[in-house]
Protein backbone atom coordinates (compact mmCIF):
# COMPACT_ATOMS: atom_id res chain seq x y z
CA UNK A 1 0.00 0.00 0.00
CA UNK A 2 1.28 3.28 -0.81
CA UNK A 3 2.17 5.33 2.20
CA UNK A 4 0.36 8.07 1.51
CA UNK A 5 -3.36 5.84 2.10
CA UNK A 6 -1.73 5.27 5.73
CA UNK A 7 -4.06 6.19 8.86
CA UNK A 8 -1.73 8.89 10.71
CA UNK A 9 -2.93 9.16 14.52
CA UNK A 10 -5.03 12.31 14.01
CA UNK A 11 -6.88 10.63 10.67
CA UNK A 12 -7.29 7.46 13.51
CA UNK A 13 -8.97 9.43 16.14
CA UNK A 14 -10.62 11.57 13.66
CA UNK A 15 -12.76 8.42 11.93
CA UNK A 16 -13.10 6.58 15.21
CA UNK A 17 -14.88 9.34 16.45
CA UNK A 18 -16.75 9.79 13.87
CA UNK A 19 -17.34 6.10 13.04
CA UNK A 20 -18.59 6.39 16.74
CA UNK A 21 -21.00 8.90 16.34
CA UNK A 22 -22.57 7.36 13.62
CA UNK A 23 -23.05 3.88 15.64
CA UNK A 24 -25.15 5.89 18.14
CA UNK A 25 -27.14 6.77 15.13
CA UNK A 26 -27.07 3.52 13.40
CA UNK A 27 -26.40 0.88 15.82
CA UNK A 28 -25.11 -2.39 13.96
CA UNK A 29 -28.07 -2.42 11.00
CA UNK A 30 -28.79 -1.08 7.68
CA UNK A 31 -29.50 2.64 7.66
CA UNK A 32 -32.87 2.10 5.91
CA UNK A 33 -34.12 0.53 9.35
CA UNK A 34 -32.22 2.56 11.89
CA UNK A 35 -32.34 5.89 10.63
CA UNK A 36 -36.32 6.46 11.47
CA UNK A 37 -38.33 8.92 10.91
CA UNK A 38 -40.34 9.83 7.32
CA UNK A 39 -38.45 10.86 4.39
CA UNK A 40 -38.43 14.19 3.41
CA UNK A 41 -40.25 15.01 0.36
CA UNK A 42 -36.68 16.76 -1.37
CA UNK A 43 -33.67 18.27 -0.86
CA UNK A 44 -31.20 21.05 -1.52
CA UNK A 45 -28.82 19.65 -4.15
CA UNK A 46 -28.28 16.55 -7.17
CA UNK A 47 -29.44 13.58 -4.56
CA UNK A 48 -32.89 12.31 -4.52
CA UNK A 49 -34.50 10.23 -1.98
CA UNK A 50 -35.83 6.84 -2.65
CA UNK A 51 -38.11 6.11 0.11
CA UNK A 52 -36.47 3.10 2.25
CA UNK A 53 -37.90 0.56 1.02
CA UNK A 54 -36.94 1.15 -2.38
CA UNK A 55 -32.95 1.56 -0.87
CA UNK A 56 -33.27 -1.58 1.32
CA UNK A 57 -34.21 -4.19 -2.02
CA UNK A 58 -31.92 -2.28 -4.38
CA UNK A 59 -29.27 -2.59 -1.53
CA UNK A 60 -29.27 -5.69 -1.61
CA UNK A 61 -29.68 -6.75 -5.48
CA UNK A 62 -26.81 -4.41 -6.21
CA UNK A 63 -23.35 -4.19 -5.64
CA UNK A 64 -24.19 -0.45 -3.91
CA UNK A 65 -27.46 1.25 -5.16
CA UNK A 66 -26.38 3.94 -8.09
CA UNK A 67 -28.80 7.21 -8.09
CA UNK A 68 -30.01 6.29 -11.68
CA UNK A 69 -30.88 3.11 -10.45
CA UNK A 70 -33.07 4.61 -7.42
CA UNK A 71 -34.42 6.40 -9.95
CA UNK A 72 -35.52 3.88 -12.32
CA UNK A 73 -36.93 1.59 -9.78
CA UNK A 74 -38.73 4.57 -8.15
CA UNK A 75 -40.39 5.30 -11.53
CA UNK A 76 -41.35 1.55 -12.27
CA UNK A 77 -41.75 0.24 -9.28
CA UNK A 78 -39.41 -2.67 -7.18
CA UNK A 79 -41.19 -5.33 -9.12
CA UNK A 80 -40.27 -4.59 -12.55
CA UNK A 81 -37.16 -3.11 -11.94
CA UNK A 82 -36.90 -6.90 -10.54
CA UNK A 83 -38.27 -8.48 -13.74
CA UNK A 84 -35.99 -6.25 -16.02
CA UNK A 85 -32.89 -7.24 -13.97
CA UNK A 86 -33.86 -11.20 -14.12
CA UNK A 87 -33.70 -10.55 -18.14
CA UNK A 88 -30.01 -9.22 -18.35
CA UNK A 89 -29.60 -10.05 -22.09
CA UNK A 90 -32.62 -6.95 -22.97
CA UNK A 91 -30.23 -4.23 -20.89
CA UNK A 92 -27.81 -2.30 -22.99
CA UNK A 93 -24.69 -2.87 -21.30
CA UNK A 94 -22.70 -0.45 -23.40
CA UNK A 95 -20.44 1.59 -20.19
CA UNK A 96 -19.24 -2.32 -19.10
CA UNK A 97 -18.29 -3.75 -22.25
CA UNK A 98 -17.05 -0.90 -23.40
CA UNK A 99 -14.10 -1.22 -20.81
CA UNK A 100 -13.40 -4.62 -20.83
CA UNK A 101 -12.61 -4.49 -24.54
CA UNK A 102 -8.92 -3.81 -22.74
CA UNK A 103 -8.69 -7.20 -21.95
CA UNK A 104 -7.69 -9.77 -24.56
CA UNK A 105 -7.51 -12.75 -22.39
CA UNK A 106 -11.52 -13.06 -21.68
CA UNK A 107 -11.49 -14.07 -25.02
CA UNK A 108 -8.74 -16.74 -25.48
CA UNK A 109 -8.65 -20.36 -25.41
CA UNK A 110 -7.32 -22.37 -22.90
CA UNK A 111 -4.12 -23.39 -24.66
CA UNK A 112 -4.16 -19.80 -25.81
CA UNK A 113 -3.88 -18.55 -22.30
CA UNK A 114 -1.38 -20.97 -21.33
CA UNK A 115 0.85 -19.64 -24.45
CA UNK A 116 0.81 -16.41 -23.05
CA UNK A 117 1.83 -17.18 -19.67
CA UNK A 118 4.77 -19.69 -20.93
CA UNK A 119 8.36 -17.33 -20.85
CA UNK A 120 11.56 -18.06 -21.90
CA UNK A 121 13.37 -20.94 -20.45
CA UNK A 122 10.42 -23.00 -19.04
CA UNK A 123 9.67 -19.82 -16.61
CA UNK A 124 5.53 -19.35 -16.17
CA UNK A 125 3.61 -15.42 -15.42
CA UNK A 126 1.52 -16.89 -12.78
CA UNK A 127 0.18 -13.34 -12.44
CA UNK A 128 -0.94 -11.53 -15.66
CA UNK A 129 -3.71 -13.79 -17.09
CA UNK A 130 -5.87 -14.38 -13.54
CA UNK A 131 -4.90 -10.25 -12.64
CA UNK A 132 -6.87 -9.43 -15.66
CA UNK A 133 -9.81 -11.63 -14.88
CA UNK A 134 -9.87 -10.08 -11.28
CA UNK A 135 -9.53 -6.50 -12.86
CA UNK A 136 -12.47 -7.66 -15.38
CA UNK A 137 -14.63 -8.82 -12.55
CA UNK A 138 -14.53 -5.92 -10.66
CA UNK A 139 -14.79 -3.57 -13.83
CA UNK A 140 -18.36 -5.69 -14.33
CA UNK A 141 -19.61 -5.05 -10.95
CA UNK A 142 -18.49 -1.29 -10.40
CA UNK A 143 -20.35 -0.17 -14.53
CA UNK A 144 -22.71 -3.05 -15.20
CA UNK A 145 -25.93 -2.11 -15.83
CA UNK A 146 -26.99 -5.91 -15.20
CA UNK A 147 -26.31 -5.86 -11.78
CA UNK A 148 -28.10 -8.73 -10.37
CA UNK A 149 -26.94 -11.06 -13.25
CA UNK A 150 -23.39 -9.83 -11.55
CA UNK A 151 -24.70 -11.07 -8.00
CA UNK A 152 -25.35 -14.44 -9.63
CA UNK A 153 -22.31 -14.97 -10.57
CA UNK A 154 -20.59 -14.25 -7.47
CA UNK A 155 -22.68 -16.34 -6.18
CA UNK A 156 -21.96 -19.31 -8.13
CA UNK A 157 -18.35 -18.64 -8.24
CA UNK A 158 -18.09 -19.35 -4.96
CA UNK A 159 -20.37 -22.50 -4.79
CA UNK A 160 -18.38 -23.72 -7.65
CA UNK A 161 -15.15 -22.56 -6.10
CA UNK A 162 -12.13 -22.75 -8.14
CA UNK A 163 -8.75 -21.28 -6.75
CA UNK A 164 -6.32 -19.63 -9.44
CA UNK A 165 -3.30 -20.65 -6.79
CA UNK A 166 -3.32 -24.50 -7.40
CA UNK A 167 -1.87 -25.67 -10.72
CA UNK A 168 -3.46 -24.71 -13.84
CA UNK A 169 -5.73 -22.82 -12.47
CA UNK A 170 -4.28 -19.54 -12.63
CA UNK A 171 -5.34 -19.90 -16.71
CA UNK A 172 -7.79 -22.33 -16.75
CA UNK A 173 -10.47 -20.23 -14.78
CA UNK A 174 -10.46 -17.62 -17.30
CA UNK A 175 -12.24 -20.00 -19.49
CA UNK A 176 -14.44 -21.56 -16.80
CA UNK A 177 -15.70 -17.84 -15.38
CA UNK A 178 -16.52 -17.12 -19.75
CA UNK A 179 -17.97 -20.53 -20.43
CA UNK A 180 -19.22 -21.82 -17.10
CA UNK A 181 -20.27 -19.80 -14.80
CA UNK A 182 -21.38 -16.56 -16.72
CA UNK A 183 -23.27 -18.42 -19.25
CA UNK A 184 -25.45 -20.13 -17.14
CA UNK A 185 -26.00 -17.72 -13.87
CA UNK A 186 -29.93 -17.47 -14.85
CA UNK A 187 -30.45 -20.30 -16.64
CA UNK A 188 -30.63 -24.29 -15.90
CA UNK A 189 -28.61 -25.64 -12.52
CA UNK A 190 -28.67 -29.01 -14.86
CA UNK A 191 -26.87 -27.08 -17.23
CA UNK A 192 -24.14 -25.27 -15.08
CA UNK A 193 -23.73 -28.62 -13.16
CA UNK A 194 -23.05 -30.11 -16.34
CA UNK A 195 -20.62 -26.96 -17.40
CA UNK A 196 -18.58 -27.18 -14.57
CA UNK A 197 -17.79 -31.19 -14.39
CA UNK A 198 -16.79 -30.50 -17.79
CA UNK A 199 -14.53 -27.91 -16.85
CA UNK A 200 -11.13 -28.25 -17.14
CA UNK A 201 -10.44 -25.64 -14.33
CA UNK A 202 -12.89 -27.69 -11.82
CA UNK A 203 -10.99 -31.02 -13.12
CA UNK A 204 -7.77 -29.30 -12.32
CA UNK A 205 -8.74 -27.69 -8.72
CA UNK A 206 -10.31 -30.92 -7.48
CA UNK A 207 -7.77 -33.65 -8.54
CA UNK A 208 -10.13 -35.42 -10.97
CA UNK A 209 -7.47 -35.06 -13.72
CA UNK A 210 -5.86 -37.88 -11.63
CA UNK A 211 -9.06 -40.11 -11.14
CA UNK A 212 -8.13 -43.47 -13.50
CA UNK A 213 -9.03 -46.93 -12.72
CA UNK A 214 -6.11 -47.89 -10.91
CA UNK A 215 -6.04 -44.87 -8.46
CA UNK A 216 -9.56 -43.57 -8.20
CA UNK A 217 -9.63 -40.00 -6.50
CA UNK A 218 -12.58 -39.49 -4.46
CA UNK A 219 -12.06 -35.55 -4.45
CA UNK A 220 -13.95 -34.31 -7.12
CA UNK A 221 -16.63 -37.14 -6.40
CA UNK A 222 -16.95 -36.08 -2.72
CA UNK A 223 -17.21 -32.02 -3.49
CA UNK A 224 -19.63 -32.81 -6.36
CA UNK A 225 -22.07 -34.36 -3.93
CA UNK A 226 -21.63 -32.45 -0.31
CA UNK A 227 -20.82 -28.81 -1.90
CA UNK A 228 -22.25 -28.43 -5.34
CA UNK A 229 -25.39 -30.56 -5.17
CA UNK A 230 -26.96 -32.69 -2.02
CA UNK A 231 -25.01 -31.39 0.78
CA UNK A 232 -23.56 -32.66 3.47
CA UNK A 233 -27.16 -33.72 4.81
CA UNK A 234 -27.89 -35.13 1.78
CA UNK A 235 -28.21 -38.58 2.19
CA UNK A 236 -25.70 -40.00 0.44
CA UNK A 237 -22.79 -42.25 1.90
CA UNK A 238 -19.26 -43.42 1.35
CA UNK A 239 -19.78 -45.44 -0.97
CA UNK A 240 -21.78 -43.49 -3.19
CA UNK A 241 -18.78 -41.52 -3.16
CA UNK A 242 -16.53 -44.30 -3.92
CA UNK A 243 -19.15 -45.36 -7.08
CA UNK A 244 -19.21 -41.57 -8.11
CA UNK A 245 -15.45 -41.38 -8.06
CA UNK A 246 -14.87 -44.45 -10.65
CA UNK A 247 -17.67 -43.01 -12.82
CA UNK A 248 -15.61 -39.99 -13.11
CA UNK A 249 -12.55 -42.00 -14.13
CA UNK A 250 -11.16 -40.91 -17.17
CA UNK A 251 -12.62 -37.37 -17.18
CA UNK A 252 -9.04 -35.59 -17.40
CA UNK A 253 -7.40 -32.43 -18.95
CA UNK A 254 -5.08 -32.67 -22.03
CA UNK A 255 -1.53 -31.39 -21.21
CA UNK A 256 0.04 -30.74 -24.73
CA UNK A 257 -1.50 -30.43 -27.83
CA UNK A 258 -4.57 -28.11 -26.96
CA UNK A 259 -3.36 -27.69 -23.73
CA UNK A 260 -5.92 -27.39 -20.91
CA UNK A 261 -9.32 -28.65 -22.78
CA UNK A 262 -11.32 -31.23 -21.79
CA UNK A 263 -10.73 -34.75 -22.46
CA UNK A 264 -12.00 -38.51 -21.64
CA UNK A 265 -9.22 -41.03 -21.43
CA UNK A 266 -11.47 -44.59 -22.24
CA UNK A 267 -8.56 -46.26 -21.52
CA UNK A 268 -8.26 -44.92 -17.78
CA UNK A 269 -11.85 -45.48 -17.33
CA UNK A 270 -12.90 -48.25 -15.26
CA UNK A 271 -16.10 -50.23 -16.37
CA UNK A 272 -16.94 -52.73 -14.20
CA UNK A 273 -20.45 -51.97 -12.66
CA UNK A 274 -21.77 -49.26 -10.15
CA UNK A 275 -24.23 -48.04 -8.14
CA UNK A 276 -24.51 -44.21 -7.38
CA UNK A 277 -27.55 -43.73 -4.88
CA UNK A 278 -29.01 -46.22 -6.50
CA UNK A 279 -28.49 -45.90 -9.83
CA UNK A 280 -27.00 -48.80 -11.59
CA UNK A 281 -23.90 -47.26 -14.46
CA UNK A 282 -21.88 -50.29 -16.14
CA UNK A 283 -19.77 -49.98 -19.82
CA UNK A 284 -21.43 -46.31 -21.02
CA UNK A 285 -17.98 -44.43 -20.74
CA UNK A 286 -18.33 -40.69 -20.52
CA UNK A 287 -21.96 -41.27 -20.66
CA UNK A 288 -21.54 -43.20 -17.27
CA UNK A 289 -20.79 -39.78 -15.19
CA UNK A 290 -23.25 -37.75 -17.16
CA UNK A 291 -26.22 -40.12 -16.38
CA UNK A 292 -25.23 -39.66 -12.84
CA UNK A 293 -24.72 -35.74 -13.04
CA UNK A 294 -28.52 -35.88 -14.49
CA UNK A 295 -29.37 -37.62 -11.41
CA UNK A 296 -27.60 -34.94 -9.06
CA UNK A 297 -29.12 -31.89 -10.51
CA UNK A 298 -32.97 -33.24 -10.18
CA UNK A 299 -32.27 -34.68 -6.52
CA UNK A 300 -34.66 -33.52 -4.02
CA UNK A 301 -31.31 -32.89 -1.70
CA UNK A 302 -30.07 -30.66 -4.57
CA UNK A 303 -33.25 -29.03 -4.87
CA UNK A 304 -33.37 -27.81 -0.69
CA UNK A 305 -29.52 -27.07 -0.71
CA UNK A 306 -29.74 -24.38 -3.67
CA UNK A 307 -32.77 -23.24 -2.29
CA UNK A 308 -31.96 -22.60 1.03
CA UNK A 309 -28.36 -21.37 -0.13
CA UNK A 310 -29.74 -18.59 -2.66
CA UNK A 311 -32.43 -17.55 0.14
CA UNK A 312 -29.43 -16.94 2.80
CA UNK A 313 -27.64 -14.88 -0.03
CA UNK A 314 -30.60 -12.58 -0.60
CA UNK A 315 -32.26 -12.82 2.49
CA UNK A 316 -29.61 -13.37 4.92
CA UNK A 317 -29.29 -16.32 7.58
CA UNK A 318 -32.63 -15.93 8.97
CA UNK A 319 -34.31 -16.25 5.82
CA UNK A 320 -38.00 -17.88 6.26
CA UNK A 321 -38.40 -21.28 6.11
CA UNK A 322 -41.57 -21.23 4.17
CA UNK A 323 -39.81 -18.62 1.62
CA UNK A 324 -37.29 -21.51 1.47
CA UNK A 325 -39.70 -23.87 0.85
CA UNK A 326 -42.17 -21.93 -1.86
CA UNK A 327 -38.24 -21.83 -3.46
CA UNK A 328 -37.74 -25.21 -3.33
CA UNK A 329 -41.04 -26.56 -4.91
CA UNK A 330 -40.14 -24.15 -7.53
CA UNK A 331 -36.86 -25.96 -8.27
CA UNK A 332 -38.31 -29.57 -8.03
CA UNK A 333 -41.15 -28.13 -10.33
CA UNK A 334 -39.03 -26.45 -12.80
CA UNK A 335 -36.19 -29.01 -13.21
CA UNK A 336 -33.79 -26.18 -11.77
CA UNK A 337 -34.45 -23.44 -13.18
CA UNK A 338 -32.80 -20.31 -11.48
CA UNK A 339 -34.61 -18.16 -12.23
CA UNK A 340 -37.65 -19.74 -11.16
CA UNK A 341 -36.20 -20.42 -8.16
CA UNK A 342 -35.25 -16.65 -7.57
CA UNK A 343 -38.69 -15.46 -8.11
CA UNK A 344 -40.50 -16.03 -4.54
CA UNK A 345 -37.07 -15.25 -2.88
CA UNK A 346 -36.87 -12.02 -4.61
CA UNK A 347 -40.47 -11.06 -4.90
CA UNK A 348 -42.29 -12.59 -1.59
CA UNK A 349 -38.54 -12.61 0.47
CA UNK A 350 -37.06 -9.89 -0.52
CA UNK A 351 -40.10 -7.49 -1.11
CA UNK A 352 -42.39 -8.89 1.29
CA UNK A 353 -39.92 -8.12 4.01
CA UNK A 354 -39.36 -4.22 3.40
CA UNK A 355 -37.33 -2.39 6.27
CA UNK A 356 -37.60 -5.54 8.37
CA UNK A 357 -35.14 -7.34 5.74
CA UNK A 358 -32.49 -9.03 8.22
CA UNK A 359 -29.31 -6.93 8.56
CA UNK A 360 -26.25 -8.36 6.50
CA UNK A 361 -22.86 -7.72 6.70
CA UNK A 362 -20.79 -6.32 3.77
CA UNK A 363 -18.73 -8.55 2.23
CA UNK A 364 -15.43 -6.72 1.57
CA UNK A 365 -15.84 -6.86 -2.11
CA UNK A 366 -19.63 -5.53 -1.56
CA UNK A 367 -18.25 -3.00 0.30
CA UNK A 368 -15.07 -1.57 -2.21
CA UNK A 369 -17.66 -2.12 -4.57
CA UNK A 370 -20.46 -0.33 -3.04
CA UNK A 371 -18.49 2.34 -1.94
CA UNK A 372 -17.04 3.36 -5.51
CA UNK A 373 -20.56 2.82 -7.06
CA UNK A 374 -22.49 5.30 -4.27
CA UNK A 375 -19.44 7.86 -4.51
CA UNK A 376 -19.60 7.63 -8.79
CA UNK A 377 -15.55 6.85 -8.21
CA UNK A 378 -13.70 5.95 -11.63
CA UNK A 379 -11.85 2.99 -11.50
CA UNK A 380 -9.26 1.58 -14.34
CA UNK A 381 -9.30 -0.81 -11.92
CA UNK A 382 -5.41 -1.27 -10.67
CA UNK A 383 -3.82 -2.71 -8.57
CA UNK A 384 -4.27 -0.76 -5.49
CA UNK A 385 -7.97 -1.51 -5.12
CA UNK A 386 -6.95 -5.49 -5.17
CA UNK A 387 -4.88 -5.19 -2.62
CA UNK A 388 -7.14 -3.36 -0.17
CA UNK A 389 -9.61 -6.25 -1.39
CA UNK A 390 -7.03 -8.82 -0.02
CA UNK A 391 -5.81 -7.28 3.22
CA UNK A 392 -9.60 -7.42 4.01
CA UNK A 393 -9.69 -10.90 3.04
CA UNK A 394 -11.24 -11.43 -0.11
CA UNK A 395 -9.13 -11.22 -2.60
CA UNK A 396 -11.22 -12.07 -6.31
CA UNK A 397 -10.72 -16.58 -6.95
CA UNK A 398 -8.24 -16.75 -4.23
CA UNK A 399 -10.40 -18.61 -1.64
CA UNK A 400 -8.26 -22.21 -0.68
CA UNK A 401 -10.51 -24.60 -0.40
CA UNK A 402 -14.12 -25.87 -2.62
CA UNK A 403 -16.42 -24.66 -0.08
CA UNK A 404 -15.78 -20.82 -1.58
CA UNK A 405 -15.91 -17.56 0.45
CA UNK A 406 -18.11 -17.37 2.98
CA UNK A 407 -21.41 -16.06 3.25
CA UNK A 408 -22.21 -15.58 6.90
CA UNK A 409 -21.63 -12.55 8.75
CA UNK A 410 -19.07 -13.71 11.46
CA UNK A 411 -16.14 -14.52 9.32
CA UNK A 412 -15.80 -10.73 8.39
CA UNK A 413 -16.85 -8.70 11.22
CA UNK A 414 -13.37 -8.23 12.64
CA UNK A 415 -11.15 -7.36 10.25
CA UNK A 416 -12.28 -3.53 9.89
CA UNK A 417 -9.27 -1.23 10.17
CA UNK A 418 -8.14 -2.13 6.44
CA UNK A 419 -11.89 -0.87 6.00
CA UNK A 420 -10.99 1.77 7.16
CA UNK A 421 -8.07 2.85 5.88
CA UNK A 422 -9.81 1.96 2.45
CA UNK A 423 -12.41 4.74 3.14
CA UNK A 424 -10.28 7.66 4.09
CA UNK A 425 -8.02 6.83 1.00
CA UNK A 426 -10.48 6.45 -1.20
CA UNK A 427 -12.18 9.96 -0.38
CA UNK A 428 -9.37 11.46 -0.64
CA UNK A 429 -8.34 10.42 -3.82
CA UNK A 430 -5.17 8.53 -2.77
CA UNK A 431 -5.86 5.12 -4.90
CA UNK A 432 -3.90 5.08 -7.76
CA UNK A 433 -6.90 3.79 -10.52
CA UNK A 434 -9.66 4.91 -8.45
CA UNK A 435 -10.29 8.77 -9.06
CA UNK A 436 -13.12 11.41 -8.54
CA UNK A 437 -14.08 14.02 -5.64
CA UNK A 438 -16.60 13.12 -2.72
CA UNK A 439 -19.97 14.42 -4.14
CA UNK A 440 -20.62 17.28 -1.89
CA UNK A 441 -22.43 20.33 -2.42
CA UNK A 442 -19.36 22.98 -3.16
CA UNK A 443 -19.69 25.89 -0.33
CA UNK A 444 -22.85 24.32 1.21
CA UNK A 445 -23.31 24.61 4.53
CA UNK A 446 -22.15 21.60 6.79
CA UNK A 447 -25.59 20.59 7.42
CA UNK A 448 -26.53 20.50 3.49
CA UNK A 449 -23.07 18.61 2.83
CA UNK A 450 -23.93 15.80 5.76
CA UNK A 451 -27.31 15.31 4.52
CA UNK A 452 -26.61 14.53 0.60
CA UNK A 453 -23.93 12.46 1.56
CA UNK A 454 -25.23 10.29 3.74
CA UNK A 455 -28.91 10.08 1.19
CA UNK A 456 -26.00 9.16 -1.42
CA UNK A 457 -24.47 5.92 0.90
CA UNK A 458 -26.67 5.14 3.55
CA UNK A 459 -30.38 6.17 1.56
CA UNK A 460 -31.57 9.44 3.36
CA UNK A 461 -30.51 11.97 6.02
CA UNK A 462 -29.71 11.15 9.36
CA UNK A 463 -31.74 12.31 11.75
CA UNK A 464 -30.88 15.79 12.50
CA UNK A 465 -29.32 15.29 16.35
CA UNK A 466 -27.29 12.48 14.67
CA UNK A 467 -25.86 14.52 11.57
CA UNK A 468 -25.59 17.10 14.36
CA UNK A 469 -23.23 14.52 16.48
CA UNK A 470 -21.41 13.87 13.70
CA UNK A 471 -20.49 17.19 12.33
CA UNK A 472 -19.54 18.45 16.38
CA UNK A 473 -17.40 15.21 16.21
CA UNK A 474 -15.21 16.47 13.45
CA UNK A 475 -15.55 20.35 15.15
CA UNK A 476 -13.87 18.69 18.35
CA UNK A 477 -10.81 17.18 15.88
CA UNK A 478 -10.19 20.65 14.37
CA UNK A 479 -10.66 18.83 11.00
CA UNK A 480 -9.82 22.30 8.58
CA UNK A 481 -13.27 23.29 6.60
CA UNK A 482 -11.55 21.85 3.41
CA UNK A 483 -10.84 18.55 4.58
CA UNK A 484 -14.74 18.79 6.23
CA UNK A 485 -16.46 16.74 3.41
CA UNK A 486 -13.23 13.54 2.78
CA UNK A 487 -13.61 12.88 6.45
CA UNK A 488 -17.06 12.82 6.66
CA UNK A 489 -17.71 10.62 3.60
CA UNK A 490 -14.64 8.16 5.09
CA UNK A 491 -16.73 8.27 8.57
CA UNK A 492 -19.69 7.61 6.74
CA UNK A 493 -18.37 4.42 4.97
CA UNK A 494 -17.40 3.45 7.76
CA UNK A 495 -19.79 3.33 9.83
CA UNK A 496 -21.76 1.07 10.81
CA UNK A 497 -24.61 1.99 8.71
CA UNK A 498 -22.71 1.00 5.88
CA UNK A 499 -21.06 -1.44 6.12
CA UNK A 500 -24.32 -3.51 6.91
CA UNK A 501 -27.09 -3.65 4.42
Amino acid sequence: MPATTRLTRRDFLRLAGLVSASAVVAACAPAYDRLGGPAEPSLTGPYPLSDTVTFAVLNRLTYGPRLAERERAAEIGLADWIEEQLAPEKIDNGPADWRLRQFDTLTMSASDLADRSSKLFDEVDRQSVPNELRQATLLRQVYSRRQLYEAMAEFWTDHFNISVNKGDCYFLKTVDDRDVVRPHALGSFHDLLWASAHSPAMLTYLDNQANNKEAPNENYAREIMELHTLSVQGWYTQKDVMELARAFTGWTVKEHFWRGQFTFDAAQHDNEPKMVLGLALQGDGQREAERALDLLAGHPSAASFIAAKLARRFLGASAPAAIIETARAAFANSQGDIKAVLRPILFDGLLGAGTQLAPKFKRPVNFVVSALRQLDIETDPGPALHEYLQKMGQAYFAWPTPDGYPDRDEPWTGNLLPRWQFALALVRGEIKGAAGAVPAAAGGAPETMADELSTRLLGRPMPATGRDDLLKTLRAAGAPAEEVPAILAAGLLASPAFQWR
